[in-house]
């Protein structure tokens, strides 16, 4: 039997993460210091485990409606209301999805018909473009620069509008680059988008991960834009649940339809354990007070990255928001896979080369900082080691 034959072109054409292949790589590696994965180094908050347990032992194991528990709806729209400032309705303006990232694909499924262009600030994560494709929409990249501290820029995304934009991607605080956009940076892009029938999925994981003193601002919030928003969230980053696989997306009744029917026959429903733990997460004082203690600590090691990168000669951009920093490595004389390749080979850490995320991301490496601080420094020591040698 010929597969090839078989197989669907759409799927072949895709490649497979670039984040994954070093993850792999690493798992292959004894005394391998890994920092490719954005993972939280904390366990999940003590209350909410506490209370997917309890949901396990009194049997509340059944399948729920396929948008999510209303209660856990409720509290999504509670949190969104107090966070961003933006009223939604759990009954229509709602779905719970199995993390993030299947949010993102019914969003981006909900909207785009063959030929339908999408835009795509690069560096970013690396799920968009390949869904984009996958509906037989075009993703079209907008480059973001180091130089402004890599933000979607107004004269940028009029550019990249043409007749067939049908959406905007904005991942924001972004990953790889830690890039965050802040109100008025959000208005400019606002004003833009009023004048046309685009559609803005704003991917949001990493909102409560803002840093500076200035809180996240969802493009929702500003005028006239909740009715053209699609607001991606989820618990995996900033509550430490990853393998949880639970998220949501909001946006206006029309569009939340049309992905609650994709969710509806993709999945059915999100995992029953996970949302009963969803809605301690959400409603719990004690888990708000474990949020911020992990936020306060990713902002410490954001800052020793920083210093560290910089203090070996590598230009090191201060991110925002995240837990991730993309220093530059052009300097080495290597290009971001060779760099990489090099690091784990010699030194045993794993990063990620910046072209995962993007052709532009070409002479930058991502590192997350969702570790602990020996995890950490014992890596830096391994890499300026790597880097003396290499002179």
């Amino acid at each position: 039997m010929n597969y090839e034959d078989i197989l669907s072109e759409r799927v072949k054409s895709i490649q497979f993460s670039g984040i994954r292949k070093f993850f792999d790589i690493a798992a292959t590696v004894d005394n391998v210091i890994s920092l490719s994965v954005g993972e939280p180094d904390f366990k999940t908050p003590w209350a909410i485990r506490r209370k997917a347990i309890l949901s396990l032992e009194t049997g509340h194991t059944n399948y729920t409606s396929n948008s999510g528990m209303e209660e856990l709806r409720v509290e999504i729209c509670k949190y969104m209301k107090n966070s961003i400032g933006v009223s939604y309705s759990p009954k229509n303006e709602v779905v719970v999805t199995v993390g993030g990232s299947e949010a993102i694909d019914a969003a981006i499924r909900a909207l785009v018909n063959p030929g339908d262009e999408v835009l795509v600030p690069e560096p970013c994560f690396v799920c968009y473009a390949p869904i984009v494709e996958l509906t037989g929409g075009k993703a079209v990249p907008i480059i973001t620069k180091a130089e402004d501290k890599f933000k979607l820029t107004p004269e940028a995304l009029k550019a990249a509008i043409t007749p067939k934009t049908k959406a905007l991607i904005l991942p924001f605080p972004n990953n790889p680059t830690g890039g965050v956009m802040r109100r008025g940076e959000l208005e400019a892009i606002a004003e833009i988008l009023r004048g046309t029938d685009i559609i803005a999925i704003s991917d949001e994981i990493y909102a409560e991960l803002t840093y500076g003193g200035e809180k996240h601002v969802s493009i929702s919030s500003l005028d006239g834009m909740r009715a053209r928003t699609i607001v991606i969230n989820g618990f995996s980053k900033a509550f430490a649940m990853t393998g949880w696989r639970l998220g949501w997306a909001a946006g206006p009744e029309p569009i939340i339809t049309q992905i609650l029917k994709i969710h509806q026959y993709a999945i059915m429903c999100s995992p029953t354990t996970s949302q009963y733990a969803a809605i301690t997460a959400l409603s719990s004082p004690e888990v708000r007070r474990d949020v911020d203690f992990m936020v306060n600590e990713y902002d410490m090691r954001r800052r020793l990255c920083v210093k560290s990168f910089n203090d070996m000669g590598l230009d090191c951009f201060e991110p925002e928001g995240a837990f991730y920093v993309f220093p530059c490595i052009k300097s080495t004389g290597l290009s971001s896979e060779e760099f990489c390749e090099q690091l784990i080979k010699s030194k045993r850490v794993a990063v990620v080369p910046g072209t995962a995320f993007g052709a532009s991301g070409e002479g930058y490496v991502r590192v997350c900082y969702a570790y602990s601080l020996k995890h950490l420094t014992d890596a830096f020591t391994r890499i300026e080691e790597f880097l003396r040698e290499l002179k």
